[in-house]
């Protein structure tokens, strides 16, 4: 344990950075599996689901949460899945 009054911040601040990038992660998750199943259930939100799991990896890219070359990854993986799913249905 930290003695330096300093470090007691610190450590304090780093524990709430990591529950917020944490809950951020675990939606970029939630929105991409979403995204994917309205696809292959073909249900006409398809569209908004995609939009909106580009927007939410897009934004955690811009905060830092994680990188942007890991955001554009994700987002090139998740049209082409979406794409290929199209194609057969």
């Amino acid at each position: 344990m930290a003695n330096i009054k300093s470090q007691i911040k610190r450590n304090k601040q780093n524990e709430r950075r990591h529950e917020r990038n944490k809950a951020v992660r675990s939606e970029l998750k939630t929105r991409v599996k979403s995204a994917l199943t309205a696809a292959e259930t073909g249900r006409e939100e398809s569209a908004e689901a995609l939009r909106l799991a580009v927007s939410k990896l897009d934004k955690a890219a811009g905060k830092g949460i994680i990188h942007k070359n890991q955001a554009s990854r994700r987002k090139s993986r998740l049209m082409a899945r979406i794409a290929k799913l199209q194609a057969e249905s």
